[in-house]
């Protein structure tokens, strides 16, 4: 194609995260009408569990895995200590779950206790062959199969909730994404087992103690609001918090697709000191998560109660309060996933570790403060402070190891450009009532018409790093612009 490796394995990144995003928002709004936010909110708790006890069974090897691997240096060795040390704490977890099973109320209530127990042996194998294919550096195919996932269990999910499993239907298409994940990324799984030694296991226990513990904050803050939402207030307000939180989580599509790509590339610039690669690319990595970021901030300020009215129901239109301190959320996010990328990437873990700790003790104590006062908007305005400090904190830590840059006339371009948009869009709504979801739709796509002829219009850097690519790609590129 002739284009970047780290762009063009964030291109097909990004494709997967449109096309996922779109299929994501579709069947999601399918669920929310054929089953409500009560049933949603039972799978919503499925998955906070799953993401707990994966990541208490994970170890944080996974990502040490991949870090050991992308250096170069023995990777056969080290994906077999990784699978024996991953197989045993699974085997673990699974037989303390059995054991204490009465005391998982909830699950078993829903009947999705044993899909989370067949959920962690799946996700043995898949986070196994997927943490070989992602330390290799095949993001493009790493991606592509994820996506392949995804899509899988979209469809098992709307037809087992078509057919009447409900929240039994929704686990069970999670657990099988994570099989057709594993048939189909063995295909391009280049590793083997070979024997491995003491000082491999010590490797990879000396980054992923860390790796574990900061693991272990970042989930506490990620998924302690869905819990004690459904502790304070129940299964239906989950359904709603976990809805808006997934509506604006469109703002960071681009930021998954980049990391994602980054990480065993700034793995490998650290192992051989190439500093100004990685600076520049983080950058240019939060100028393309921005370009997103911004103009749907301002988008879902001006249409978000009617988008969710139209898009989920009634019942989720109560979340607009909510919506509008997450799509901040999710501009703070971006930073948080960059700083925390760079710092694990570097092997900066310990750092990050004590990062992390802060601001998830901080988030536990506002969850509980603000959730019984303020409801779901409690439990946003609680990950809105935790982010923000994760951020800042995190920035402290990596200045000192290198120069974070801003590129701050491209951003300034975006905010004009986000303005502008702005203006169209209010104008719209200001004279055309928006009263039905078609009336909806088209500020939407008009605003975003108008914020990408201006972005490419105002910034010339950004209008010609698209257009090198989109030409080398054998793609048109319209005179006008």
């Amino acid at each position: 194609m002739g284009v970047g490796a780290v762009q063009r394995q964030s291109i097909i990144s990004f494709i997967w995260q449109i096309a996922y995003t779109v299929i994501g928002f579709a069947s999601t709004m399918y669920f929310a009408h054929a089953v409500g936010a009560s049933v949603l909110g039972g799978y919503f708790l499925f998955m906070a569990y799953f993401g707990i006890i994966n990541m208490l069974s994970d170890g944080g090897f996974g990502v040490a895995a991949i870090k050991r691997i992308s250096e170069g240096e023995e990777p056969d060795s080290y994906f077999s200590a990784f699978f024996v040390l991953r197989s045993f704490f699974v085997v673990v977890v699974v037989l303390f779950l059995i054991v204490f099973r009465n005391y998982f109320v909830d699950l078993n209530n829903a009947g999705t206790f044993n899909w989370l127990l067949l959920a962690l042996l799946m996700s043995l194998f898949a986070g196994a062959v997927s943490s070989g294919v992602a330390g290799c550096g095949k993001m493009g195919i790493h991606n592509t199969c994820g996506f392949i996932k995804n899509v899988t269990r979209i469809l098992v999910q709307v037809v087992a909730v078509f057919l009447g499993f409900g929240v039994a239907g929704l686990a069970g298409g999670f657990v099988a994404g994570l099989f057709v994940l594993t048939i189909i990324e063995l295909r391009f799984f280049d590793l083997h087992f070979a024997s491995f030694e003491l000082k491999h296991i010590k490797s990879l226990f000396t980054f992923s103690f860390w790796i574990f513990l900061t693991s272990s904050g970042a989930m506490i803050y990620s998924y302690a609001d869905t819990v004690m939402i459904g502790y304070f207030l129940g299964n239906a307000e989950i359904g709603v918090y976990r809805v808006v939180f997934q509506f604006t989580s469109v703002a960071v599509i681009t930021t998954g697709a980049i990391q994602a790509t980054l990480w065993p590339k700034i793995s490998r610039w650290g192992k051989i000191g190439d500093t100004g690669h990685i600076e520049e690319s983080l950058s240019r990595a939060f100028t393309y998560s921005l370009i997103f970021a911004l103009p749907i901030f301002a988008g879902g300020l001006l249409l978000g109660d009617k988008l969710l009215y139209f898009f989920y129901g009634s019942d989720f239109a109560k979340g607009y309060g909510t919506l509008v301190i997450l799509l901040i959320v999710q501009i703070v996010n971006i930073f948080v996933h960059f700083f925390g990328a760079y710092l694990s990437a570097l092997d900066r873990v310990k750092e990050a570790f004590k990062v992390t700790v802060a601001a998830a003790s901080a988030n536990i104590m506002l969850n509980l403060t603000l959730i019984p006062l303020m409801g779901i908007s409690g439990a946003a305005f609680a990950t809105l402070l935790t982010m923000t400090i994760n951020a800042i904190l995190a920035r402290q830590v990596l200045s000192s190891t290198m120069t974070i840059r801003m590129e701050y006339s491209s951003l300034l371009n975006i905010a004009k450009s986000s303005v502008a948009m702005s203006i169209v869009v209010g104008t719209y709504r200001l004279f055309i009532p928006l009263s039905n979801v078609w009336l909806t739709l088209i500020p939407v796509v008009l605003g975003g018409l108008v914020y990408g002829i201006l972005v490419l219009k105002f910034d010339e850097k950004i209008g010609n790093e698209l257009k090198g690519i989109v030409m080398q790609m054998k793609l048109p590129w319209p005179d006008w612009l």
